[in-house]
């Protein structure tokens, strides 16, 4: 079938035919790893959306998940779309309000909740969604004797849905070749850093050729491949990466435990490809450091010997040049001693590409790993373009994210703000006609994005155009190269940097609590709590010497003059962090401007 013409359900029934008792999804459950073929992915699909058909879910209506990774989460998204309906994801990290207002702002009539925390959270706040029908709980450990009329089970969905198909076979079968590529597939609710959430609408079309055309002629993509889900399902790119991409691809999701779990898992699993964010790859990186560091002095040195001929070989092999042999040699003998080990720890042995995306990483990270031989590239897109909008076609560069996709066209405005148009936009935001008018202007999607080509066409992100800094001097500065920067510390969580309409640039730190807290015992450093570690002299001369390193790499303009340390750690539910872990500048800036204004009035450099 012509990609152009699928949907997701008949790519669903599609894979069926191909794969039939293949694996498609494996949960760890209680310990161990069960197996889900591509058949019991159809036929959990199949009992869901006759089931939500018989509770009159009907076309066009939404329904949202709330829930964790797992593969219910997967059978409901597939089974409202079956319906052409739309599905509606929420970050089970969300506080009661949030959730409030996307089941309120997408009207949706269901909702599937993982559990009684979540279910929870839906009954508290009940009476201010009047279009709610009922709540689709996928366990009901707890929820026994709640009598609220608007739960139901999973169960018993699935089971009514069961009944419906003993009465005809055909049913299922009719309502996916109904489907259309034009129907809206999901909606994905922005992370709402400048302001509450927007419902980005994305299509099966949209979806389908960005991954086509966008994404595989870059990641490479066959049905051999096996990804480890543990990002959140509603955002973007965990949707594409553990819903859509392994319908169109054919490779096997594996769910992990909990989001705890995560590195074990990577390690019992070895996945072929493993995407993160900036802030997951920061810490595989400090935590790589710090247990190197706290090795013993053989194994220290053998790194430190073999670490330059890992980034030579990665040198040749990102500019697609043949090393020569005596590196080649080399590297074999350092593979062996040390690259192998230590990604065998990380779980990372079997990994044919890393990527970075979402967000602005430090090159300095991704070197890391490329040193160990592990091809990795960092890929930059938006929700508004279905996860993609440039990423290595060939030839990889330290800081750059790629060229341009083919799904999209491209072009940079006057003042380098990136520009896109093509078939992989999305259809809008949902009930916000303004906000869609603001970012598509004559066809053309407005990111938001400062960009920079080079001779080669390759992109380099400056910065988001709202977060440029400028200095009382006159001075434009990216403050993301420069909080990166501050971020390759294993000893630094998170950098803010400050400096807009000011005569220098300060930092808001947040320490790596269990990397410092580490450093303080080895140096019997006395602390009970995270303020109490914070608060401490020594470990402000720890943070000086990092930031100071970072300092010597900076134009004198873009030097942080001072500094505070956080008294407490940045967090979601305090609304300073996104569900991404992308942190919120207005808030921040806000919410300690007393500390930034002591910053500004003191003398000292690199003031406590």
């Amino acid at each position: 079938m012509d990609s152009a013409e699928n949907t997701f359900p008949k790519l669903l029934m599609e894979n069926t035919r191909r794969y039939g008792k293949r694996v498609a999804i494996r949960e760890k459950y209680k310990g161990i790893w069960q197996e889900i073929s591509w058949e019991t992915y159809l036929k959990k699909v199949r009992w869901l959306s006759l089931g939500l058909r018989e509770m009159g879910l009907k076309i066009r209506e939404h329904a949202s998940i709330l829930a964790e990774n797992c593969p219910e989460w997967l059978y409901a998204d597939l089974a409202i779309q079956t319906l052409r309906a739309v599905s509606v994801g929420i970050y089970p990290t969300n506080s009661p309000d949030q959730v409030r207002y996307i089941l309120d702002h997408s009207q949706s009539k269901i909702v599937f909740v993982k559990d009684q925390e979540q279910a929870d959270k839906v009954l508290e706040i009940k009476s201010e969604l009047p279009l709610l029908m009922k709540m689709v709980v996928m366990d009901m450990k707890g929820l026994r004797h709640y009598e609220d009329p608007l739960i139901v089970s999973y169960q018993d969905v699935e089971d009514l849905g069961r009944k419906v198909e003993e009465r005809g076979q055909e049913a299922f079968e009719g309502l996916v070749r109904q489907t259309e590529p034009e129907d809206v597939a999901f909606i994905v609710y922005t992370s709402g850093t400048t302001g509450p959430p927007k419902g980005a609408m994305i299509s099966h079309k949209s979806d389908i050729h960005m991954i086509v055309e966008g994404l595989q002629p870059i990641l490479h993509f066959t049905d051999k491949d096996f990804l480890l889900s543990y990002l959140p399902l509603c955002h973007i790119m965990e949707r594409n990466l553990s819903m859509c991409m392994p319908l169109v691809f054919g490779y096997t999701i594996n769910f992990a435990e909990s989001i705890e779990t995560v590195p074990q898992n990577i390690q019992e699993i070895s996945p072929s490809f493993f995407a993160a964010v900036p802030r997951i790859l920061e810490k595989l990186h400090s935590a790589a450091k710090i247990k190197l560091e706290n090795s013993t002095r053989f194994k220290r040195f053998v790194f430190r010997l073999w670490e330059p001929v890992g980034i030579k070989i990665a040198g040749y092999r990102m500019k697609k040049l043949p090393p020569p042999v005596v590196w080649l040699l080399l590297y074999a003998m350092g593979y062996l001693w040390s690259f192998r080990p230590v990604r065998d720890k990380m779980g990372l042995l079997r990994c044919r590409c890393v990527m970075s995306g979402g967000a602005p990483i430090a090159p300095e990270v991704l070197a890391f790993f490329r040193s160990l031989g592990v091809y990795t590239v960092e890929m930059y897109g938006l929700t508004e373009t279905c996860g993609t909008v440039a990423g290595p076609h060939g030839i990889v560069k330290h800081g750059s994210v790629g060229e341009p996709c083919g799904a999209l066209e491209f072009r940079l405005a006057e003042d380098g703000e990136i520009l896109l148009k093509g078939g992989s936009v999305f259809a809008g935001y949902y009930r916000d006609p303004e906000a869609t008018r603001d970012v598509i202007r004559d066809g053309w999607l407005q990111t938001g994005d400062i960009g920079e080509l080079d001779e080669n066409g390759h992109l380099y992100i400056v910065d988001r155009k709202k977060d440029i800094i400028i200095t009382s001097g006159g001075k434009n500065i990216s403050p993301s190269e420069i909080e990166n920067k501050m971020k390759c510390s294993p000893y630094i969580k998170e950098a803010i940097v400050i400096g807009d309409a000011r005569k220098y640039l300060t930092a808001l730190i947040q320490i790596e609590y269990d990397n410092v807290g580490n450093w303080a015992q080895n140096k019997k450093i006395p602390y009970t709590t995270y303020r109490s570690l914070a608060r401490n002299t020594e470990v402000y001369e720890l943070i000086k010497k990092e930031i100071e390193e970072v300092n010597e790499t900076l134009a004198q303009v873009e030097t942080i003059k001072k500094y505070k340390i956080l008294d407490k750690e940045l967090d979601q539910d305090d609304e300073e962090l996104t569900a991404t872990q992308k942190v919120k500048r207005k808030v921040i800036e806000e919410r300690f401007k007393e500390d930034i204004a002591q910053m500004y009035s003191a003398t000292e450099p690199l003031q406590r």
